[in-house]
């Protein structure tokens, strides 16, 4: 996001009262809507049930300060006529290549009951409500597929009736539905990275390191109009947990964007109300998964540094910590751990042990500096940024350890060295601009301009090669 912006929606913000944070509506909770309206009991709304929703919505719901309000903006080069028309028989099928595959661009025809279909989706932003679609993905048709718009900045960020961010669940209606083997897919809109590579690189050098979300693009129309090419990462659920630690049980935990400054693992008290606010729990509400959420929180900040190591080992994966904090800084994620102490996710395994899990990369990479309101950032960022901050402890208990912080540095410097080299990042660039390039040229709802996308690598190498400079020097 644009620096100048920036300042001047925080200037709004502070003017009206309200904190940035507030402004964008980070760390708002999801209301709950469906329990008021489902006059049937069976979950889900219908269409006269969210009929009715809407309209108590329009003059009822909470407004959370400017939170909830869509402001939006227009990019140079961006579009907003109507997409080309496209229908299922026209488009090749994909087979049984898998979902995440880098070089493939399936298409995913979704089709709404009505042609409001974007205001509905806008209506039940940040709630429980989910628009069921009828799905077509290589000829075969998936009934009853729940969808939502999904994202903070990504969502707000973009002017109304502009591309959102998309989540569409499976097994909405029919609890074994898969699309290839997953029941949910994260369709994401790119806002912030006109190369649409940043999250593809992110993902491909983090998952060499730790347990990583895969990425590829997706084509997704619409009511039979395109709406273009989005990044189809894959969701933090147990499908997930099955591929990378064989389990599809134990506690999963989204940490939304910046909520307020406080999910970085900080200790507060023993009541798990202090913490629902701050840690989205995706499972089962379980209160011996917030006990152990919360005596690991414990070790972790109050245990001398000395004997740290050995108290956090059985409860924390540390080598994996480190690893992901490490990513964190060395391909400077301005959404991550170290400038919000936020969106990432948290997994409690059935051993008993918690996972750090990367999640939302598309502000890495980058020469800029974000728009975290942590500050900081850019290609000059310190290996042991935020060392000393009290809210963020795995990164300022965690490296107070002698030994921990000799791996950690150790992390840094081998995916620099090994990763931040453009010789072997370019090839992985064109092959993923190669899959989507075409398109981009036709794609009336792009949010930048095909120039913006053409120059994107320029910027991308700049960072790569000027990063790893300023990293490997400091050995």
């Amino acid at each position: 996001m644009p620096k100048l912006l920036v300042a001047a929606i925080v200037a709004v913000a502070l003017e009206h009262g309200t904190s940035a944070q507030g402004f964008f509506g980070f760390g708002e909770p999801e209301l709950r809507v469906v329990e008021r309206f489902d006059k049937d009991g069976n979950g889900r709304l219908d269409t006269a049930e969210r009929q009715a929703a809407r309209k108590w919505l329009a003059t009822n719901a909470p407004s959370g300060g400017f939170g909830r309000r869509r402001f939006g903006y227009s990019r140079p080069g961006s579009t907003s006529s109507t997409g080309r028309r496209l229908n299922p028989d026209k488009v090749p099928s994909l087979g049984r290549t898998p979902l995440y595959d880098p070089s493939a661009l399936r298409t995913i025809f979704l089709r709404f009951e009505g042609d409001d279909w974007a205001d509905e989706l806008a209506a039940f932003y940040n709630t429980d409500v989910e628009v069921p679609a009828t799905a077509i993905v290589d000829g075969r048709t998936y009934r009853d597929v729940g969808v939502h718009f999904r994202g903070a900045s990504s969502y707000r960020m973009v002017p109304e009736g502009a591309k959102k961010s998309l989540n569409l669940s499976f097994d909405f209606v029919h609890g074994e539905q898969r699309l290839l083997g997953y029941r949910t897919l994260n369709l994401l809109n790119g806002n912030g990275d006109p190369s649409l590579v940043r999250t593809m690189i992110y993902s491909e050098i983090a998952r060499h390191y730790v347990p990583t979300p895969k990425t590829n693009y997706a084509r997704v129309v619409i009511n039979d109009e395109s709406w273009g090419v989005y990044i189809n990462a894959q969701q933090f659920n147990s499908d997930f947990t099955r591929e990378w630690y064989k389990s599809t049980r134990g506690a999963r935990w989204k940490v939304p964007g910046s909520p307020r400054g406080r999910a970085g693992m900080e200790y507060l008290d023993d009541q798990a109300a202090s913490y629902r606010r701050l840690y989205e729990i995706k499972t089962k509400d379980n209160p011996k998964a917030w006990a152990a959420l919360i005596a690991m929180f414990r070790v972790l900040n109050q245990t001398p540094i000395a004997k740290l190591e050995g108290a956090l080992a059985p409860l924390l994966d540390i080598d994996e910590v480190l690893k992901f904090l490490a990513l964190d800084v060395v391909l400077v994620n301005s959404d991550g751990y170290w400038t919000r102490a936020s969106d990432y996710s948290i997994y409690l395994d059935e051993q008993g042990r918690f996972h750090v899990i990367p999640h939302d990369v598309n502000e890495a990479l980058s020469e800029e500096t974000g728009f975290g309101f942590g500050g900081g950032g850019g290609v000059m960022l310190d290996p042991l940024v935020a060392i000393d901050d009290p809210a963020k402890p795995l990164r300022s208990r965690l490296l107070k350890v002698p030994a921990l912080r000799q791996r950690y540095l150790a992390y840094v410097r081998e995916i620099a060295d090994t990763w931040l080299d453009w010789k072997k990042l370019e090839p992985l660039v064109r092959q993923y601009r190669s899959v989507i390039a075409d398109d981009l040229k036709v794609d009336a709802h792009r949010l930048y301009s095909f120039e913006a996308f053409e120059s994107g690598p320029v910027s991308v190498k700049h960072f790569v090669d000027e990063r790893r400079a300023y990293l490997l020097q400091r050995r």
